[in-house]
């Protein structure tokens, strides 16, 4: 068996993890999010922003934009097995975004020690970013455990 075995086994893992949340994730297909690049501990999330999405200021309402950034946090969160719900989060929003503008929520996993885990969002505009969102989760109690302790 080769040294690349269990890495594409926990790969393999927190995508069939990641197709069971998305078969049931109403809200996220509803908006038109698409969700990528799910690894242990990371996912992508996609959405171009709708008209039904601008406020009265011709911007992307902020609170599509927490959506999105929620939303690719809760997929890498959900990727080691354990069902995870969000503990907490923070938001800073650096730029407008219009109506049309395709966004990519990238998250990654900083830290994970028992429970609780830490992960930060990027969501960007044709590379420029426009949105930073760092998330808290913690697994539901009686869950399955986690893999050891991890750090980026």
């Amino acid at each position: 068996m080769s040294s690349d075995a269990p890495d594409a086994q926990r790969e393999a893992d927190a995508q069939r993890q990641a197709d069971a949340m998305w078969a049931d994730d109403r809200a996220s297909q509803a908006l038109g999010i698409r969700i990528s690049g799910v690894a242990p501990g990371r996912a992508t999330a996609t959405m171009t922003v709708a008209s039904s999405m601008v406020n009265g200021h011709a911007s992307c309402h902020g609170g599509y934009l927490f959506l999105l950034a929620d939303t690719a946090f809760a997929f890498a969160c959900n990727t080691h097995g354990a069902p995870a719900v969000a503990a907490g989060a923070d938001v800073a929003f650096l730029a407008p975004v219009r109506e049309g503008e395709l966004l990519v929520a990238e998250a990654v996993e900083r830290v994970l020690r028992g429970r609780s885990g830490l992960y930060d969002v990027t969501v960007r505009r044709d590379g420029e970013t426009v949105l930073e969102f760092r998330g808290r989760s913690r697994t539901l109690p009686g869950s399955p455990s986690r893999p050891p302790e991890s750090g980026a």
